[in-house]
């Protein structure tokens, strides 16, 4: 990914560095758990599929995907 991406990420989260297991589990979500190929991350009667750990911040694109998948909303996300 490129940095000014990963810049662009972290001035639109509000985050010095993104990291998805921290803030859904800020968000009441378990986990993460190990699945098929990717982990997963439970709330209640929702799982979320999470990306593979990587050393870099992941695209807008995905992080999209996976707020759908888990029913928040962007300004529910900033906030956490």
């Amino acid at each position: 990914m490129s940095a000014i991406l990963s810049e662009y990420l972290a001035a639109a989260l509000g985050k010095a560095h993104y990291d998805p297991v921290r803030t859904l589990r800020v968000l009441g979500f378990d986990g993460p758990y190990s699945g098929g190929r990717h982990q997963f991350m439970v709330r209640g009667e929702v799982t979320v599929r999470i990306p593979n750990p990587h050393h870099s911040d992941i695209g807008r694109e995905l992080l999209s995907r996976i707020l759908r998948q888990a029913g928040i909303d962007r300004g529910e996300w900033e906030k956490a």
